[in-house]
This record gives structure tokens, C-alpha cells and sequence, in this order.
């Protein structure tokens, strides 16, 4: 529900990256009580897998389930009011009606589960391709007898198909489709920045995800986007460092290679000198956990509204990583692929505008 200023809080604007990077074909996983029973796939209806659950419910805005009722996507009685966006998937292959407890899917690929070890106080919370297989690996592993025969004692049946139908039908009576605009009106300011991070970073991801503005001059074009992901060894999940925004491109397009990763460090307001040092812990992290020692496989940006003097002074003194590539011959080699970017809220078009500092 909006506050009682008006504005969203920062979950409910991080649940606008979560939407905002959700594209047909990736997998939904459901979880209950400690276990998890079955595996769904986004899927298209009229162009989308994500839309508003009502038109504007999208705006920080309290309605009355009656002003709503008759527009609704999904509708379960009055709190469905407080349900603003809906997904549409279909089973992949089943739900099942065993549930598979999480410990046992922990433990059964412990180096590849990265992201799920961090699912606390969050709505949803999105795998890298590589932590996906290893959860659907177990639970059809587990289920291998049903899928090879389903009957109604161990899968859910969806009616997936006539639910569907009826959205379809109705996303033609109104106005659902996903977006941040006019969210973002609600909280610029007049120097051209925005209230809050978190709405920056759903920004950056809706922008990238949709080819929205320059979001892709500025920041390429990305296979892969998350955000709040890990970036510091194990412990208490509320004193961990989290990346803003990352992601990863595959080789060519093509899966599972990985060519780049990605990783912004996000300030709604002036960025500083030592904003520069965060970044790099996150550099040095994804350096090590993800890309096997290979600075060259990292592009990182710093985003925000402005920039001190001292930043663009140190930026080269503080981001400069020295290494050795190759073995035979082993040469030495110099990384420095970090690029600032200033935004500003463009109020013509409702969206973010990114320059290259």
C-alpha cells in the first residue's frame, strides 16, 4: 500500500525492478513453508508477461476495491487492491504436489546457490542461469516419476490455458501495460534528480529491459539484469553488501556462454570519492566469484545525478586493477573499465536521460 505521503516505499519500488526485468521464458519457482513445489515459465499474453493488475495501479494512489473491481486482471475479492502487478506463466512441465524442502535443494549443487542463500524479507529474488539449473536439476530429478505420469494426486491442475484466455479478452478493454510512467513524476525533484535510489535503479532496469531512452547507448545491451545481488561473503543478510544493478551478456546472444558482466553502483544524488571504493569491492568480488580472475570480462559504471571534482580526479587512481593474463606466454595487463554517467529525469518523456560524464 502507498504511505500516507503518497509515495511508495523502497520495497514496493524494488518490486518495480523485479517486474521490470521478467521477459517470456524465464522460470518461476514456488516456495511455501520451507519447501518448494513446482516450476512455472513466464509466458507472452499480447506482448507482455507482466502487466498492471488495474489501470494506474501503478501511481502511489489508495483506491476502493469498487472504483477497481470491474478492471481487474486478477481479481480474488477486495484485496486484490493491493495486488498492482501480475505475471502470467504456465506450468514447466508441472506443479507438483510434493514439495521438496530447501535444505535438500541446498544442498544438492551448494557451489552454484549464490543468490537463493540471500532470500530474506524480499518478494522475489531472481537466479543467474547457472543457480536456475541447479534448481530445476533437483526438483525434476525428485519428481522424475510424475512427469513421466501425471494424475491428479501428484501434480496441481492450472486451468491455465481458460485463465488466460480471459486476460486476453480483457487487455483489450483498458490500459495494463507495464511501465514506470507517470511513477516517476511523483518523486523528481527540480534539479532533475530523483527522491528515493531504489526508484533510480527500477529505472535504469526498466529502461535497459525495454530499449527505453538512451538507457542501451549509454550502458550496452544486457542478456541478463537483477539487482541487490550479494557481493561480500556470507553473513547476517541484513550487514551484506549488495550490487545495485548487475547483469551479464552471453557470448554472440548465445546461452550459456558468458562475454560481460555488469555492475553499476547507483547515488540518487552527488557521487563521491569514496563511492569509487565501493564500486571496486564490487569489481573485485565479481572478479572473483563470478569471472575466474578475468578483470576484462567486467564493464562497471557509477550512476548519479551529479559528480564531486575529487571523483573524476581520483577515478583513475582508484579503479586501475594491474594483473598478469595468459600463461605461456604470461603477459601483464591493465584494467580500467569504469565509466561515470550523471542522469536526469526527462519530464517530456517520463523516463531517465544518462550522459557520460
Amino acid at each position: 500500500m502507498p504511505r500516507n505521503n503518497n509515495t511508495w516505499s523502497a520495497p514496493v519500488e524494488g518490486t518495480f525492478s523485479d517486474y521490470a526485468s521478467m521477459k517470456e521464458g524465464d522460470n518461476v519457482f514456488f516456495f511455501i513453508d520451507r519447501k518448494i513445489y513446482g516450476v512455472g515459465k513466464l509466458k507472452n499474453i499480447d506482448g507482455d508477461c507482466k502487466y498492471l493488475n488495474y489501470p494506474s495501479s501503478n501511481l502511489p494512489v489508495n483506491y476502493e476495491y469498487e472504483e477497481v473491481q470491474n478492471n481487474l486482471l486478477l481479481n480474488t475479492g477486495p484485496n486484490s487492491i493491493n495486488c498492482r502487478f501480475v505475471c502470467f506463466f504456465e506450468p514447466s512441465p508441472y506443479f507438483f504436489q510434493l514439495g521438496i524442502d530447501m535444505d535438500e535443494v541446498l544442498g544438492s549443487s551448494p557451489n552454484k546457490f549464490k543468490i537463493l542463500r540471500a532470500f530474506w524479507k524480499l518478494s522475489f529474488i531472481k537466479f543467474g542461469d547457472e543457480e536456475n539449473q541447479a534448481f530445476l536439476d533437483i526438483l525434476l530429478r525428485r519428481n522424475e516419476s510424475v512427469i513421466s505420469n501425471p494424475n491428479n494426486e501428484t501434480i496441481f491442475n492450472s486451468f491455465i490455458e481458460e485463465r488466460h484466455f480471459l486476460v486476453q479478452r480483457k487487455l483489450q478493454e483498458n490500459e495494463y501495460g507495464f511501465s514506470l510512467a507517470p511513477f516517476l513524476s511523483t518523486i523528481n525533484l527540480e534539479n532533475g534528480s530523483l527522491r528515493h535510489e531504489m526508484a533510480v535503479e527500477a529505472a535504469l532496469i526498466y529502461q535497459l529491459s525495454n530499449n527505453t531512452g538512451n538507457a542501451r547507448e549509454v550502458f550496452g545491451n544486457w542478456d541478463y539484469l537483477t539487482h541487490q545481488v550479494i557481493a561480500s561473503p556470507f553473513k547476517p543478510i541484513d550487514y551484506m553488501d549488495k550490487m545495485d544493478v548487475f547483469g551479464y551478456r552471453f557470448v554472440g546472444g548465445q546461452r550459456p556462454i558468458i562475454s560481460k558482466y555488469l555492475i553499476v553502483e547507483i547515488k540518487k544524488g552527488n557521487i563521491s570519492r569514496q563511492d569509487i571504493l565501493q564500486l571496486m569491492k564490487y569489481v573485485d568480488w565479481v572478479k572473483n566469484e563470478y569471472a575466474f580472475g578475468e578483470y576484462d570480462m567486467i564493464e562497471a559504471f557509477l550512476l548519479g545525478h551529479s559528480f564531486s571534482p575529487e571523483v573524476s580526479l581520483s577515478l583513475e587512481e582508484l579503479s586501475e586493477r594491474n594483473f598478469i593474463k595468459g600463461f605461456r606466454p604470461a603477459v601483464p595487463s591493465t584494467w580500467n573499465n569504469v565509466r561515470l554517467v550523471e542522469y536526469r529525469f526527462d519530464q517530456e518523456n517520463d523516463y531517465l536521460s544518462f550522459n557520460l560524464v
